[in-house]
């Protein structure tokens, strides 16, 4: 799969909110968790209506606009959108979200989007949340330097985060 990342454009909000809910399907159904299709689609797939678009669209205008406080990028195969990676930076730099559809994982790209998203942190400290069944993304993180806090929380009451933090000032893959 040939891939192409770059910041997106306020044309793209739509296809940005269409595959951030595939990813959702594709990544968090479990039984266990009680995470089902209908579940993610009450509470995660209004990323893809008029409303979920127009806030992607105001955010990719907005990381435009303030390229020091907001990072947004965008995975392209093809026309398609399969991935993105966005955060801000505050007192700390939040990393999130960042979604890569199944088929465009285990090829680099995400190794790509993160060192990208690094360069744009610098040595500022940055954490995220991570669904602590996502074992895939957890051991991603961890390549990073990323450590996972203690901190937890239940999304919408039941989709269990935990929240990862990185603060080393490597800024690369952590060894």
């Amino acid at each position: 799969m040939t891939c192409l990342i770059e910041a997106p454009h306020p044309g793209d909000a739509e296809a940005v909110g269409r595959m951030v809910l595939r990813a959702w399907l594709q990544t968090y159904p479990n039984e266990e968790a009680g995470i089902d299709e209908n579940w993610i689609r009450e509470h995660r797939g209004s990323t893809a209506t008029a409303e979920g678009v127009a806030q992607w669209r105001e955010f990719i205008e907005e990381a435009k606009r303030w390229p020091d406080l907001l990072f947004c990028r965008v995975v392209r195969s093809e026309a398609e959108i399969v991935g993105v990676l966005c955060g801000r930076r505050d007192e700390m730099v939040s990393l999130g979200p960042m979604y890569l559809l199944n088929e465009a994982q285990g090829q680099g790209i995400g190794d790509e989007l993160m060192s990208e998203f690094l360069a744009w942190a610098g040595d500022a400290p940055i954490h995220l949340w991570v669904t602590e069944y996502n074992e895939r993304a957890i051991r991603f993180y961890q390549r990073y330097g990323f450590k996972i806090t203690g901190e937890r929380e239940l999304w919408r009451g039941k989709l269990p985060n935990v929240r990862m933090a990185q603060v080393s000032t490597l800024n690369g893959m952590a060894s």
